[in-house]
């Protein structure tokens, strides 16, 4: 029998519910009234939240200075394309450890993700050496490539525990049918874990738009995505506070986006499993 929750009890949770989100929320909320403001009221002390003298300036000038379409488009592609090579590499893979029997798989899992834990700085030199050698330094190319190298851990250990949760009898009835390997994993067991492979491309897209390590140290100006877009306006002469938030608020726009749009999809997939 289920236990009743009484009103004061919904009413508390989701107080505190709207609090610690609100919280979250509330860096990204700042950064977007930053933007509207000059660069006087920007610093000022005690800063102004909402009554302040609105303008549009600081978008213009960000327009002026920087490309900002083509930045974007780098993003686009670097994202997208590294997940998506991601997910070919990693669903046959995931599917090896989580239906081909063996004591090793729990083990090739750990040092998989033991390699998160390595701080990126420690292998830049030698990455830096061997992409300025096959000419991939700067090059929508190169960042594709170790972005995926980089998350494809995550999107293996995703997609492992999706797969684990679709009975094995499905697809033993698949080969008794004639299914090839193949069609086994195209046909039956992606649209199984559709929900699971949804979250993990967005995930993943999210993490690789939001890279700044390698992105700023591996480009110079021809395959800079938004990261470096939003890095350009560090300079020298000190922090443009107002400037900088306006290039923030446009390089997180478009995801931010995405994830409100994409959001029930996201929770299905992360929950996916976790009731029977």
């Amino acid at each position: 029998m289920a236990r009743a929750v009484t009103t004061r009890r919904k009413a508390v949770n989701t107080a505190i519910a709207w609090t610690i989100g609100l919280l979250i929320f509330f860096p990204i909320l700042w950064t977007f009234l930053t933007s509207f403001k000059t660069e006087a009221e920007a610093i000022s002390s005690p800063p102004a939240f909402l009554f302040f003298d609105w303008t549009l300036e600081n978008y213009g000038a960000v327009q002026e200075r920087s490309n900002y379409f083509r930045h974007f488009m780098n993003s686009v592609v670097i994202s997208i394309g590294s997940t998506v090579i991601g997910l070919i590499i990693a669903v046959p893979a995931a599917w090896a450890m989580a239906f081909v029997p063996g004591r090793q798989t729990r083990n090739v899992l750990m040092w998989m993700l033991s390699t998160k834990m390595l701080p990126p700085v420690g292998v830049l030199v030698p990455i830096y050496l061997i992409f300025r050698d096959f000419g991939l330094l700067d090059t929508r190319t190169g960042l594709v490539i170790v972005l995926t190298l980089i998350n494809l851990p995550i999107i293996v250990w995703m997609l492992y525990t999706y797969f684990r949760e679709i009975p094995g009898e499905i697809l033993e009835a698949a080969r008794m049918d004639g299914a090839s390997l193949r069609n086994e994993i195209i046909h039956v067991l992606t649209p199984m874990a559709v929900p699971g492979i949804a979250s993990t491309l967005l995930l993943n897209v999210i993490l690789a738009w939001n890279e700044a390590f390698w992105t700023l140290n591996l480009t110079a100006a021809n395959a800079a995505p938004l990261t470096a877009f939003i890095a350009s306006y560090s300079s020298p002469e000190g922090l443009f506070y107002a400037k900088l938030s306006a290039a923030s608020t446009m390089a997180i726009a478009p995801i931010l986006i995405i994830g409100w749009f994409s959001q029930k999809q996201l929770v299905r997939g992360l929950t996916f499993g976790a009731v029977k």
